[in-house]
C-alpha cells in the first residue's frame, strides 16, 4: 500500500500553518500587552443574556452580561442609597466600571440573524446583582445606556432575562485597562488652604449637543485671575481638581465621561477671566 506524499505534505503543511497561525496570534496579543503594559487581554465569564429590540426596526438584540475579577468594582452602595439616586433625574454620579465589547452577529433559536453585544462588570458586583433584583436592574439599565452612547444606537427599556441562556454566541475576549493612569496626584495641602477658597462657577456641556459626544468642555468663571499661573490643574479620567492661588477658587468635580488626558487642552482668557478645559471623550 502506498502513500499519496502529495496529500501527507499538503496536510502537514495546513497542520504547520495552522501552528503558526496561533504562534503569531499569541505573539501579536502579547505584543499588544508588551505595547500597552496598563491593559490586559481577558476572556470573562458568561452572565446573564438579556433580550431586547432595537428601536430601528425592531431588530432583536441580545446583551450578554459577563463577569470577571479584571473589571474593577464600583463604589459600594446600600439598596437605600441606590433607590435614593435612581429618584434623582440624572443618577450620573454613581458610576460602574465595565467594558463594552464590539456587535457580533448571532443567530437567535428561531435560526433568525440577530445581534449580540458583550458587557462585562466585575465578578463580585455580578454575585451581587444576581441576589438583589434592583441592582441587577440597575446594571442592565447602565448596561443599555453604554452601549447607546458608544454605538448611537437606541435599545427597547421593554427587556426580558433568558432564563436557560447565559450567553448568546461564544465568549470573546476583551482588551481592558487594569490599570488606570494617575487621577489625582495627592497633595498635603496647607492648613485652611481650601477651607478658605470658593468654589467658583461653571458650566459643563458636550459638543456635538447631540449623538455621541466627541468632546466634553468646561467653562470656568474665575474673576480675580489675572493669569494662568495662578492656576493650577489636575485632569482625570472623569475628574478636574482645579486650584487659583493664593486660596482664591477651588473646584473638585467629577463627570460622567472618560476623557483622554493626555490631549486635553486648557486655555485661560485673561481678559474674560475665564478657563476653558477641552477633553476629548473615550466614552460614556
Amino acid at each position: 500500500m502506498t502513500t499519496d506524499s502529495t496529500l501527507l505534505n499538503s496536510e502537514m503543511e495546513i497542520e504547520e500553518q495552522g501552528d503558526l497561525y496561533q504562534q503569531l496570534l499569541a505573539q501579536s496579543l502579547g505584543n499588544m500587552q508588551t505595547a500597552n503594559p496598563d491593559s490586559k487581554v481577558i476572556r470573562p465569564q458568561p452572565g446573564i443574556c438579556v433580550k431586547t429590540t432595537a428601536e430601528a426596526g425592531k431588530k432583536k438584540v441580545f446583551v450578554n452580561i459577563c463577569q470577571s475579577n479584571l473589571v474593577p468594582p464600583p463604589p459600594e452602595i446600600s439598596k437605600e442609597k441606590l433607590l435614593d439616586l435612581l429618584q434623582l433625574e440624572d443618577p450620573s454620579g454613581y458610576r460602574v466600571p465595565m467594558s463594552l465589547g464590539e456587535p457580533h452577529t448571532e443567530l437567535d433559536n428561531n435560526s433568525q440573524g440577530c445581534t449580540a453585544y458583550d458587557v462585562v462588570i466585575n465578578q463580585e458586583f455580578f454575585q451581587k446583582c444576581q441576589k438583589d433584583s434592583l441592582f441587577q436592574q440597575f446594571v442592565i439599565m447602565v448596561s443599555l445606556e453604554g452601549l447607546e452612547n458608544k454605538y448611537n444606537i437606541e435599545l427597547s427599556r421593554e427587556w426580558k432575562v433568558l432564563k436557560n441562556r447565559k450567553f448568546l454566541g461564544s465568549v470573546s475576549e476583551q482588551n481592558i485597562r487594569t490599570k488606570s493612569k494617575p487621577v489625582i496626584q495627592e497633595l498635603q495641602p496647607q492648613e485652611n488652604s481650601t477651607s478658605e477658597a470658593k468654589r467658583p462657577e461653571f458650566t459643563l456641556f458636550v459638543e456635538p449637543p447631540s449623538g455621541v459626544p466627541e468632546y466634553l468642555i468646561a467653562e470656568i468663571n474665575l474673576p480675580g485671575v489675572l493669569s494662568s499661573r495662578a492656576l493650577v490643574l489636575d485632569i482625570g479620567e472623569d475628574r478636574l481638581v482645579l486650584t487659583a492661588r493664593p486660596s482664591l477658587y477651588f473646584l473638585d468635580i467629577f463627570h460622567p465621561f472618560l476623557v483622554d488626558q493626555e490631549t486635553s487642552v486648557a486655555q485661560f482668557n485673561s481678559s474674560t477671566q475665564i478657563l476653558t478645559i477641552t477633553l476629548p471623550v473615550v466614552s460614556s
